[in-house]
């Protein structure tokens, strides 16, 4: 009678336990893309959102101020550096880069010290102001700007790097002529495997009262 010699069966087991190990290293490199890539997108939106707050602010103000680090700020803000400060019809709003205030939060961190939101989504002035994370695991070492180009350093004016955060993970850059401000947020990932990967958002303001 005809079969498979022990051999054969040997061979085929190697070459099966061969592809199952393939195919099972393929389903987990799909996985960890899918999962890094579904991370991507949430901290893309976070950093979209950070942004929009700012802008928010941004349009709320009367006046921005060139050296921020120099005004008297309704915080402490325990050794972090004031980025923007803003005058609003509510009261001041600083914010700041540095350390996190808690453990929970992932290495430094971008606060909003100012008014409280109401429940319409409007500031509410005259109230203490309010010291709150708004995003963490900023770059520590981020991808400095050149003279705060391109976005607003390709103009006649000099800007100004605020508060000399183009070091930052959040920073502004503001042209005192044209009125253009330059915000620029980048944070830091790690990955399981130990890898480092640095994302950035970018956004350019116009028409800011000095």
């Amino acid at each position: 009678m005809g079969g498979f010699s022990l051999v054969e069966l040997m061979l085929s087991l190697s070459l099966g336990m061969a592809l199952s190990g393939v195919m099972l290293q393929g389903l987990m490199a799909d996985g960890q893309n899918g999962a890094r890539f579904s991370r991507l997108l949430r901290e893309r939106a976070a950093q979209r959102r950070t942004l929009e707050l700012v802008k928010h602010d941004l349009a709320q103000a009367h006046a921005v101020s060139t050296t921020p680090e120099l005004e008297q700020h309704g915080c402490s803000l325990a050794g972090r550096t004031a980025v923007l400060h803003l005058s609003t019809a509510a009261g001041a709003i600083t914010y700041s880069v540095g350390a996190a205030p808690s453990s929970i939060w992932r290495g430094r961190v971008l606060m909003r010290c100012g008014p409280a939101f109401g429940l319409d989504g409007l500031m509410t002035g005259g109230t203490q102001p309010i010291n709150r994370v708004v995003i963490d695991g900023l770059a520590v070492k981020p991808t400095q700007w050149q003279a705060c180009s391109p976005m607003v350093g390709l103009m006649s004016n000099e800007p100004i790097d605020l508060a000399g955060s183009s070091a930052l993970g959040f920073s502004a850059c503001l042209q005192v002529g044209t009125g253009l401000l330059g915000l620029r947020l980048e944070q830091v990932f790690k990955h399981n495997a130990g890898s480092l990967e640095q994302h950035m958002s970018q956004e350019l303001v116009t028409q800011i009262v000095l």
